[in-house]
């Protein structure tokens, strides 16, 4: 297959089946003739990418869904990268790469300086900038080692029918504490983040004020928790003896929790079941306008750095870069190639690494010390410094 038989283009309607059998034979699943009806309701080709060749045949696709996620307590638009699929023929031919370099392209023209996906395969995905950022744990606990149920002010409400808007306001304050966490748009909560089986209880404090939620089913003696979201410990306090209350109809309850959760200490017994998952992968898009738009922390005056850069699949972000930071923590990037590279201040990484750094919690001076970046202890030093310390997380999935 050459080069010149191919095109890189938007999908339309008419493309709908064809990029449906894709996904199927990719992912390995099946869906009747009426599901794919009902799909085609909803679909938007506008978010399908796809290389054809010259017959106009579909060989590669990805969806480039618009997102936005908290970042350091902002909120920053982000590029969703989901259901990347090849047929096997066209394997080993570079459509993916060629596929992601123009999505790049794409993010960086829509404003989206910051990119996620979920990796079939990480290795993978770091060839093309991308970078672990987003672990979580996983619990398992037997219900003989719940937490102790407690009594504790306000009441636990059950929702007949989940209202989007009060489970929203309990989240955006919880989500807006780490990095990674979606801004759930209306659309979303409905037809992502509830369309799980379950039901939905909501914590109320003695003011009547929303404090937190459990989104939770019990099936077949085993309760899954989809989300649990408290603001403060006695919202906390209460939805776990919710929780523990089911303790004559369930034998382990399982759940996922952000990597500095410390639930388990708070236990009489914490030999819980504990597993620690690579989940999601992220990717700076536009380094200038990311770090505009990243929320430094402050200082006692104005400092910078010396950047070398290296991105091979976006050139925007190749080169050598001054990072400046005012006294109030705000940011600039600026392209000084051609200026003299060395000196006390001048730090060498990849897009990989400065992803690490900025939403992954990565210390600039650990990462030196695995290799993964160079430079001088004081600019290492001073770079940490100006980087705030806040956990990554995901609860959703796309």
């Amino acid at each position: 297959m050459r080069w010149m038989e191919l095109e890189i283009r938007q999908l339309t309607e008419q493309d709908y089946y064809e990029r449906m059998a894709l996904s199927q034979f990719a992912f390995q699943m099946r869906w009747t003739d009426d599901q794919l009806k009902q799909r085609k309701q909803t679909y938007l080709p506008e978010q399908d990418w796809g290389v054809f060749d010259g017959a106009n045949k579909l060989m590669s696709a990805l969806t480039l869904l618009p997102l936005e996620v908290w970042v350091q307590g902002k909120k920053m638009a982000m590029g969703g990268v989901a259901g990347v699929a090849t047929w096997p023929e066209a394997r080993r031919q570079g459509c993916v790469g060629r596929l992601l370099s123009h999505a790049l392209e794409t993010m960086r023209n829509e404003g989206q300086s910051l990119s996620m996906l979920h990796p079939f395969s990480f290795s993978f995905y770091r060839k093309y900038g991308y970078e672990l950022t987003i672990e979580r744990k996983k619990y398992a606990i037997p219900t003989r080692l719940l937490p102790s149920r407690k009594e504790t002010p306000g009441e636990v409400r059950r929702m007949a029918k989940p209202d989007v808007a009060v489970l929203d306001a309990i989240y955006s304050t919880y989500a807006s504490r780490y990095n990674g966490m979606l801004a759930r748009s209306a659309d979303w909560w409905t037809e992502r983040a509830l369309h799980k089986e379950g039901a939905a209880v909501v914590y109320f404090n003695e003011e009547g004020s929303p404090e937190g939620y459990v989104f939770y089913d019990c099936l077949d003696g085993k309760m899954t928790v989809h989300e649990i979201v408290a603001l403060d410990e006695t919202a906390r306090t209460a939805l776990w003896t919710f929780i523990a209350n089911h303790d004559s109809m369930i034998g382990e309850t399982t759940l996922f929790a952000p990597i500095d959760d410390g639930f388990p200490y708070l236990l009489d017994d914490p030999r819980i079941g504990q597993e620690l998952i690579p989940y999601f992968m992220s990717r700076i898009v536009d380094a200038e306008a990311f770090a505009k738009q990243y929320a430094w922390e402050q200082g006692t005056g104005e400092e910078s750095v010396l950047l070398r850069l290296e991105d091979r699949h976006a050139p925007w972000n190749d080169g050598t870069f001054r990072l400046s930071w005012s006294k109030e923590g705000e940011g600039t990037l600026e392209r000084v190639d051609g200026a003299a590279d060395s000196g006390a201040d001048a730090i060498s990484c990849d897009i990989q690494a400065l992803t690490a750094m900025l939403l992954g919690g990565r210390k600039p001076t650990w990462l030196a010390s695995v290799g993964r970046v160079s430079g001088s202890a004081e600019g290492l030093k001073r770079l940490e410094r100006r980087i705030p310390e806040r956990t990554a997380y995901l609860m959703d999935f796309f």
